[in-house]
């Protein structure tokens, strides 16, 4: 394989990984803008965590009381 080929195949796949994380990220930020427009989850609390990160504040959400969870915490 000669070098200019060698450039063009790794331009190729430059381009090609970008597209990749350019679309992984677009789509991971547009279903966390659509889970807080539905109400599924509201992450305004979670930004609030910067500026409240103390070992006595209150937890975020509460946790589940399932036996399954019961289960694996012992």
């Amino acid at each position: 394989m000669d070098y200019e080929t060698l450039l063009t195949v790794q331009g190729y796949t430059k381009f090609f990984l970008v597209l990749i994380v350019f679309i992984i990220f677009y789509s991971y930020a547009y279903s966390i803008y659509k889970r807080q427009r539905t109400g599924e989850r509201d992450f305004e609390k979670y930004s609030k965590l910067v500026h409240d990160d103390s070992s006595v504040s209150s937890p975020l959400e509460e946790r589940k009381k399932d036996k399954d969870i019961d289960n694996k915490e012992k």
